[in-house]
This record gives C-alpha cells, sequence and structure tokens, in this order.
C-alpha cells in the first residue's frame, strides 16, 4: 500500500473524530470500541457523500478541525509525545507554537488524500480490556481493494467535564504515527533545539500552504 492511500487512512481518523461533538445522552459511558466503530462508519458515510472532502477542501478541513476535533482529542498529550523529553525544557510559547505548528502539518500532509477513502469499510475487533482500564488500545481493519489493513486507536478516559475516550495515537500497519514523528522531532531538536523543530515545521508548513 503506497504512502497516499496510508494518508487517506489517516484521514479516517481526521475526520471521524469529527462527530464526537454529536454525541448523544450518556455516551461519556459509550465503550471505547463501540465509539471508534460509530465514529468509523460515520466518516465513511460522510465522506462518499461529501464532494468537498473528497476533494481536499482545505478551508473545510481546517475549520472542521478547529471545531470539532481538537476538543475531542488529546492534542497535548499528542504533540509531547511526539516532541519527547525535550518537550518538559520547552516554553509555555513553544509548547503552544509546537502544537499550532504540528496540528497545521497533520492536516495539510494529509487532505489530500481523502479522494483516497471512498469504497473502505471498518471492521472493529474485541476489544480486550478491563472494564477499569483508562486506557486502551482498539484494533481495527480496513476492507476495501487489495489487502485488509490494520488501523489502530490508542484512546484515554478522561474525568470530569467532557469526560469520555479521547484518541491519542494511531497505528497504521504496525506503525504509531506519533512515534513516527518522534524519531524525526529528535534528529531536528538535536541538530537545532526546540526553536529550530518551531523553524522547520513552520517552512514546511509554508511550503505545503503553496503547494495547495
Amino acid at each position: 500500500m503506497n504512502r497516499r492511500m496510508l494518508s487517506g487512512l489517516f484521514a479516517v481518523l481526521v475526520l471521524g473524530t469529527s462527530s464526537l461533538l454529536a454525541l448523544p445522552v450518556g455516551a461519556a459511558d459509550e465503550a471505547a470500541d463501540a465509539l471508534i466503530k460509530r465514529l468509523s462508519k460515520d466518516v465513511l458515510d460522510n465522506i462518499k457523500t461529501d464532494k468537498s472532502l473528497q476533494a481536499g477542501d482545505m478551508s473545510r478541513i481546517i475549520a472542521l478541525v478547529d471545531t470539532k476535533i481538537m476538543p475531542n482529542v488529546n492534542f497535548q498529550r499528542m504533540t509531547a509525545s511526539a516532541v519527547g523529553p525535550a518537550w518538559r525544557q520547552a516554553s509555555p510559547e513553544q509548547k503552544k507554537r509546537l502544537q499550532e505548528e504540528f496540528k497545521t502539518l497533520l492536516v495539510r500532509t494529509y487532505a489530500g488524500a481523502l479522494e483516497q477513502v471512498n469504497d473502505q469499510t471498518v471492521v472493529v475487533k474485541p476489544l480486550r480490556a478491563a472494564a477499569e482500564d483508562r486506557e486502551v488500545v482498539v484494533r481495527t481493519e480496513v476492507r476495501g481493494r487489495g489487502d485488509p489493513v490494520q488501523l489502530d486507536y490508542r484512546l484515554e478516559k478522561t474525568p470530569g467535564e467532557g469526560a469520555g475516550w479521547k484518541i491519542y495515537n494511531l497505528n497504521v500497519l504496525g506503525v504509531w504515527l506519533v512515534e513516527n514523528y518522534r524519531s524525526q522531532f529528535a534528529q531536528e531538536i538535536s541538530a537545532k533545539g526546540i526553536d529550530g523543530l518551531i523553524a522547520t515545521l513552520a517552512d514546511r508548513n509554508k511550503a505545503n500552504a503553496r503547494k495547495g
């Protein structure tokens, strides 16, 4: 499976979490695997009927991320994990910039692949977790043309206001997204420091914006 197709699979995650704000009453108690199953079906149905999402309309995707996705993904944890140990030494302003640039990188990197997600179905495998677990891995299989593709999610149970499961990492074909970026970011930080990583991400985002 090529990189473009893998990017399309990540788009399933990006759009799938958009429906979390519309959870019914009592959805905070929804099991993690039930959540992923419902979201997967919802997102695939939406992609099949929304031509602008299939075409990778950047303004629409960015608006979707800002208003619906980000409140329902632990993006600070995702960014901190990708940055690694250097996150603890970063200033509040640097952490803010890292989250902004990392989010933009992910959105722009995968937006152009949405048209690849059109005829897949998602099968959620039985959840191996205890009722008291606060972190779980939900394993799924994306089926369509060609061989099935492994797509797994790491989720955490959050307490208090907005309680429920939040996604903070995903695995495509055995590669966890956060760990993949961590190795790239570590090289930048080692060579140029935190500010150097921020500058590199910003430059990459500007280049991607010009392409779009």
